[in-house]
């Protein structure tokens, strides 16, 4: 088993999981590498207990496989399990973009409006602030039939109440998710894969933070990891790897804070077609 550096967070359970997880994306756990609780226990001198807690969660997320006699091994993803993982993502993300740019929008006419109304001079309904933190953002405004069913009202309801989506993505929040696609894309034209799935794995998860609903936010860091981890013992193989990996961050950023739907789907279907002809390319050359 590789040796690890010393662990910082907040519990011996999630250190112990965040560092074998590490490991699995780094390359130094590959897919059918088995090991047992004993194992990882003497490894990081630590008991048994935490261990066995870390490589359950473990188990959970999809990274590993658990064998009541032999202990535990890392999952081998198949290349329809990551074409699976595409279309997942596809899926979700589609409608995590369409509400940020709809949230985006109705923000932007707010501001535009909002030095008139505010002050209640332009004769209209008056406008609140603009939102400064996730508590104070911007209401929804009222829509028809069409619009609450595209959002994902069902056909006949009324208002639906829905999760808070956090502040517009604009400002100092999307500067920061920018300069990190900023990175992820530098380290992606350079083939620095250790480097680029850091990046990359904080990029989407801050991105898809601006719709706030943890259980979208934690199912597409989950999935974005397993496919890091079906992805990157191909990838270390490929002495030119860096033709498949996705450098379009900062394109798919300034999509989003331009609040242009078509753009976000431009820069998205593109990625998409990009994964999966990495996808078809593998089936060829095995």
């Amino acid at each position: 088993m590789p040796a690890s550096g010393a662990v910082t967070r907040s519990t011996l359970r999630q250190q112990i999981a965040d560092a074998l997880r590490d490991e699995v994306l780094a390359g130094r756990l590959g897919p059918g590498e088995e090991f047992t609780v004993k194992q990882i226990a003497e490894q990081y001198g630590v008991s048994a207990t935490p261990v066995r807690e870390a490589l359950v969660d473990l188990t959970a997320q999809g990274l590993l496989d658990s064998d009541q006699h032999r202990g535990f091994r890392v999952h081998r993803y198949s290349v329809e399990d990551y074409r699976g993982m595409v279309e997942a993502r596809a899926l979700v993300v589609d409608g995590v973009f369409r509400r940020l740019c709809v949230y985006g929008e109705t923000y932007q006419e707010q501001e535009r409006d909002g030095g008139r109304d505010r002050d209640g001079g332009g004769g209209g309904t008056p406008l609140p602030a603009p939102a400064r933190s996730p508590e104070e953002r911007p209401p929804v405004p009222a829509r028809g039939p069409e619009e609450r069913q595209a959002l994902g009202a069902m056909p006949g309801e009324g208002a639906v109440r829905r999760a808070p989506v956090r502040t517009p993505p604009q400002g100092a929040r999307l500067v920061a998710v920018r300069r990190r696609g900023e990175e992820a894309a530098r380290a992606a034209r350079a083939g620095e894969l250790d480097i680029l799935i850091g990046y990359d794995l904080r990029f989407w998860r801050e991105l898809s933070g601006f719709v706030a609903n943890p259980y979208i936010v934690g199912f597409l860091h989950r999935l974005r990891v397993q496919a890091w981890v079906f992805a990157v013992p191909h990838l270390r193989a490929d002495p030119r790897r860096d033709r498949w990996l996705w450098s379009g961050h900062e394109e798919l950023v300034d999509a989003v804070a331009l609040a242009d739907p078509e753009a976000v789907s431009t820069v998205m279907d593109a990625y998409n077609a990009h994964s999966l002809r990495w996808a078809d390319h593998l089936e060829r050359c095995s």
